[in-house]
């Protein structure tokens, strides 16, 4: 019978991926491997006061979702992760060492810090609604005004 493995993780990058080869690497076989670390931070309550609490996970993500993340994967971004834990063990000077690292199956661009530290909500900082003032022409998003679709096509 197979165990359960499975991590969801939200959190923040703590570094640029692709500035060294440790981070971002093609295999011999041609395989992309991109290495990245993230922050997730965790509020407790410690008597009357709230306390912040950060753990750091190191996660590797594979293949063409490597390749393709490349460019976004900068300090401060906020992505999600899905994936399964992985325990490397080896020893070193006559000591037993071992490493959990998450290996990642799902990543998910979320909210980071565009040019200007402000904070976006992904794409949503390209959209410029019309000020409140600017009556809003219904032609101008497929709208009419005159008639009301009956047949929903769902």
């Amino acid at each position: 019978m197979t165990d359960i493995n499975h991590v969801t993780l939200v959190g923040r990058l703590t570094r640029d991926v692709g500035a060294d080869e440790r981070s971002f690497a093609y295999l011999p076989s041609g395989q992309a491997r991109a290495n990245v670390s993230i922050a997730v931070n965790r509020s407790r309550k410690n008597g009357d006061q709230w306390v912040e609490e950060v753990s750091y996970f190191d996660v590797t993500i594979w293949g063409k979702q490597a390749e393709s993340l490349k460019p976004y994967l900068t300090k401060g971004k906020q992505i999600a992760i899905e994936g399964y834990l992985r325990q490397d063990r080896w020893e070193k000077d006559g000591q037993k060492q071992s490493r959990i690292t998450i290996t990642a199956t799902n990543v998910q661009l979320l909210g980071g810090k565009a040019e200007g530290g402000q904070q976006t909500g992904g794409y949503a900082s390209k959209f410029q609604p019309k000020s409140s003032s600017e009556p809003m022409d219904p032609a101008s998003y497929g709208g009419d005004t005159n008639t009301f679709l009956e047949d929903i096509p769902f």
